[in-house]
């Protein structure tokens, strides 16, 4: 009997061996991970068929997987594409908002320049004819510094203005005197009694407020748009660090390497890694909520005071009430003139009927009838362009602060707030227990996801900040009724690149402003000490940026 306990001992450990091969598992199968892989692009060759040993992965978990090296790579890749796409969509909506309002303003606005000119040549035509034609070249000046003005803001409006009104007294006390000779010099004298005389009434000064108040206002606010177009513009284009990368690929592929295919990722380990990803544009909020209520202010300025088209539209009817006031105060305007200036010198007899007959200036203009008044914008008006503006405006603000969340509402992203406990938290499929950390640079120390540098500052971003700043003061200033100061301190132009369409080659850069002194001077105008002082901007602007960038780690 000792001599068959061998061979049964064998049978029973072989029969043994048998049933446990029998239990073990067999490899899970990979086919709908492989579908998925390879219907983004990739080649098939790079996914096993069932699960391998996951030793060689660097960032998803390992143990049993369905990702190869080749695949985890790839994925790592794509990860930070489908990053850059979601963020470059959300801020490309907003962008096209701000660049069709701004193409908008810009058409409406000089197209009722263009109508404003075209009705008081019409209008002057029928009135005074041959008359007005002589000296049309006066008023066809006043519109082109008008649009010089909006287009390039190397105007000032209130010497423009002055200017305007000398020269049209000079034109006129020839005409109310035509039997008389003058000088160059003695009409440079008439035009020296201008504002002593009020020879046009009120209408000057009337005028001059309004104009100044509403161009600049008008400016300022298309200027606004513009500069809204191009931060976001700029601010869109994000490129992610390796820590963020490594992140996003553990967030939305390294669940396909555990066969989790259609396991989300939570909606809160989604927001701890876009806040982290997005931390320096979380830093753009507070300057751009500033540059949004300071554009609601100005909005609210056009709408009322400072409209533009209610200063343009009968802007002939006022020339024309200012010279009609000089004709019936030609007599008593001429003698105070002459009293000043001393009496001209009479034209030969023959001359003085021909001058008379030539230059009579007796015409009265016609009343004003709007309906005959030409549309502008085919038929838009500013009142309904600011309230549109407006809308946008308000759902812009806190833009930067939301972006995080914004993104993770996209389903492609993550799971939505309700499915907390079936979804994909970076380890498996469960819960996430870490608490959402809070916007920007300076809340990212903390960050469980990201590993984010709190001390580095992201140039572009600090840009697109003092861009925002100083368009922002700006526009308090235009609310006031004032222009303001400004040089540029950026070498670059907000408009290329962004697909802005200016049609002008002076159209507004980034932050390339007016440099205006409160008199309105040009800086180009201004020689010795001023000179010096243009020239040690750029000094003073990089001791500044250096100053905010010690305070901000300070703060920190």
């Amino acid at each position: 009997m000792a001599r068959f306990g061998l061979p049964a001992l064998l049978c029973t450990l072989a029969v043994l061996c048998a049933a446990l091969l029998a239990a073990e598992p067999k490899p899970k199968s990979c086919s709908e991970v492989r579908r998925l892989y390879v219907s983004k692009g990739f080649n098939k060759n790079d996914a096993p068929t069932h699960e391998i040993n996951g030793d060689h992965l660097k960032i998803c978990p390992q143990g049993y997987t369905c990702c190869s090296q080749e695949m985890e790579e790839k994925y790592s890749l794509q990860s930070k594409d489908d990053f850059k796409s979601v963020v470059s969509e959300q801020c490309n909506r907003l962008q096209a908002i701000f660049a069709s309002r701004y193409k908008k303003f810009d058409e409406f606005f000089k197209e009722l320049l263009e109508n404003a000119e075209k009705s008081l040549n019409d209008m002057f035509v029928k009135t005074y004819g041959r008359l007005y034609m002589q000296n049309s070249e006066l008023f066809k000046d006043l519109f082109g510094e008008l649009k010089r003005y909006y287009v390039a803001g190397s105007v000032n409006l209130e010497e423009m203005l002055s200017d305007f009104w000398a020269r049209l007294l000079e034109r006129m006390f020839r005409l109310v005197n035509s039997q008389y000779h003058f000088t160059d010099e003695y009409l440079e004298c008439v035009s020296k009694y201008t504002e002593q005389l009020k020879p046009f009434g009120d209408v000057p000064r009337k005028l001059k407020l309004q104009v100044t108040r509403a161009f600049v206002a008008a400016r300022t606010f298309a200027q606004g748009l513009a500069v809204a177009r191009d931060v976001v513009s700029k601010v869109s284009v994000v490129n992610p660090t390796a820590q963020c990368t490594h992140a996003l690929l553990r967030m939305v592929y390294c669940s396909h390497c555990q066969g989790l295919v259609t396991v989300k990722p939570c909606y809160n380990y989604c927001s701890n890694i876009m806040r982290g990803c997005l931390a320096h544009q979380g830093d753009l909020d507070f300057e751009w909520n500033n540059f949004i209520d300071a554009m609601l202010m100005v909005a609210e300025r056009l709408e009322g005071p400072f409209n533009i088209e209610s200063v343009m539209d009968p802007i002939d009817v006022k020339i024309s009430d200012a010279i009609m006031n000089m004709q019936e105060n030609s007599v008593q305007v001429s003698q105070k003139v002459f009293q000043g200036c001393g009496p001209p010198k009479p034209l030969p007899a023959g001359r003085i009927s021909r001058s008379i007959s030539e230059g009579a200036f007796s015409a009265r203009f016609r009343p004003y009838h709007p309906e005959e008044r030409p549309t502008t914008a085919a038929g838009t008006s500013l009142d309904r362009l600011v309230t549109d503006v407006k809308e946008k405006l308000k759902e812009a603000k806190k833009f930067w602060s939301s972006l995080p969340s914004t993104v993770c509402n996209d389903e492609r992203m993550a799971a939505g707030n309700g499915n907390e406990d079936g979804c994909w938290n970076g380890r498996g499929k469960s819960r996430y227990l870490f608490a959402v950390t809070g916007n920007g640079l300076a809340n990212q120390g903390n960050n469980p996801e990201v590993q984010v540098d709190t001390s580095k500052t992201d140039m572009l971003i600090l840009r697109q900040i003092m861009a925002l700043r100083v368009m922002t003061s700006k526009m308090k200033n235009a609310y006031n009724g004032n222009d303001v100061d400004f040089f540029d301190i950026s070498d670059e132009s907000s408009g290329e690149g962004s697909g802005s369409g200016c049609e002008y080659q002076q159209c507004p850069s980034e932050l390339e402003y007016n440099a205006t002194d409160h008199s309105g001077k040009s800086a180009s105008d201004k020689t010795g000490g001023t000179g010096a002082r243009v020239g040690a901007q750029p000094y003073l602007l990089a001791v500044s940026c250096i100053l905010f960038l010690v305070m901000q780690r300070e703060w920190r």
